[in-house]
């Protein structure tokens, strides 16, 4: 028999984005909330919840939460939540990885198997590391039930899976009165080396930035390698040297990384080293702990190519617009130093700068720069981070290749 929930009952007319299928629902949108007595309550934060119309129609079951997204739906239909369900929802995500043959690949062992709202799994990052699923909960329920997941993703991978690592602790909500610590779930780690398009990269999901690493900018860091061959390249907020070693396995006779992270840049000499063996002997690595905008100041004329992948200058909209002018700042600088005939890669991975805004903005900066500009590509996130139709903020990452006279 299914369990009765709480149930989250919706103003009249605040129903239209649940029949949407958008999976978010607002605090304002909340008429009242009962029990399965008919009794007015607050629900615990991390109650699975059913979601009704004005009318009682059933619209949705999700996760409740305080603040102003007070639930986050998982199903839009009426199942009984348990076990079985989840090991459905973990299974259909995998079933979609092998479509992109990930699951599988002897070349490429690191990919996301769960991206939250994407895979209808709103709250619940889930990377997996060549053996190590590296799970990260964004929400009080997710966390709740992370022994459920653990099980489904032991169900799913078999022997493949060595260990489940929790990252949560930075992620769960600031008020939350449940404070995750982050460690083993299941099983031993045996290896934190894994593979992308055959090169090496060594992970710190422990106390890396996000799971580990960048995994998002996968297919973006294989197109560079496209333009590096005997070229010059600078590689800014490299974090862990991605595109760096893209880039020296391509060719490239100097590449420079830069970070203003002295620890970014340890991982990236670290990953560099990882790969020596696979670089031309005529290719030259250095990494600078440095401030892009300090690096760029004495960057006229000697690069080839440029990568501008910063962190998100705008987590909420009521900085979108310092964040818009430091985005135009720092393409403009780039624009004024990149040598003539050059290649920039510059991305955003800021959720409210939508596409638009963040191409208008690069094209604001070439026009401070005075410099003729091509676009080759325009860039998002891979499909194994793929957004939900229904739930468009899921589009976070945009990028541009542009060519510069």
């Amino acid at each position: 028999m299914q369990q009765a929930y709480p149930k989250v009952i919706l103003s009249s007319g605040k129903d239209q984005s649940l029949r949407r299928f958008h999976p978010w629902v607002f605090s304002g949108a909340i008429k009242k909330i009962k029990n399965s007595a008919g009794k007015e309550i607050e629900p615990s934060e991390g109650d699975i919840v059913t979601v009704v119309s004005n009318h009682d129609e059933f619209l949705g079951v999700g996760h409740y939460q305080l603040g102003s997204i007070a639930v986050r739906v998982f199903s839009f239909e009426e199942h009984e939540i348990n076990q079985a369900f989840w090991d459905a929802k973990i299974a259909a995500a995998y079933h979609l990885r092998q479509v992109l043959n990930l699951t599988s690949n002897a070349e490429t062992n690191v990919y996301r198997l769960l991206h939250a709202e994407g895979d209808g799994m709103p709250g619940l990052i889930i990377d997996f590391y060549n053996g190590t699923a590296v799970l990260q909960t964004h929400s009080i329920g997710m966390h709740l039930i992370k022994k459920e997941i653990s099980l489904s993703l032991q169900k799913v991978y078999g022997d493949a899976l060595h260990a489940i690592y929790d990252k949560s602790e930075e992620t769960m909500p600031k008020q939350s009165a449940i404070k995750a610590e982050n460690g083993l779930l299941w099983g031993e780690t045996k290896t934190n080396e894994v593979k992308e398009y055959g090169n090496l990269f060594a992970i710190d999901w422990a106390s890396g930035q996000k799971t580990g690493f960048f995994i998002d900018q996968r297919e973006n860091r294989n197109l560079l390698a496209h333009y590096c061959k005997g070229k010059s390249v600078a590689n800014t907020f490299c974090y862990s040297g991605g595109f760096s070693v893209f880039a020296m396995r391509a060719g490239a006779t100097l590449v420079h990384s830069v970070d203003s992270s002295k620890k970014a840049i340890e991982l990236t000499d670290k990953n560099i080293e990882l790969n020596r063996s696979y670089f031309s002997k005529h290719s030259e690595h250095a990494s600078f702990a440095i401030d892009t905008f300090d690096f760029l100041e004495t960057a006229a004329n000697k690069y080839d190519v440029i990568i501008l992948d910063p962190p998100a200058f705008a987590k909420h909209q009521n900085v979108k617009h310092n964040a818009v002018q430091g985005y135009k700042r720092l393409n403009a600088e780039a624009f004024k130093k990149i040598k003539a005939g050059g290649i920039l890669f510059t991305f955003s991975c800021s959720q409210v700068v939508d596409t638009n805004l963040f191409n208008n903005t690069v094209m604001a900066a070439a026009i401070i720069a005075k410099r003729k500009v091509h676009v080759l590509h325009y860039l998002s996130q891979p499909p194994d981070h793929a957004p939900s139709i229904f739930h468009p903020e899921g589009a976070y990452l945009k990028g541009l290749v542009l060519y510069v006279e």
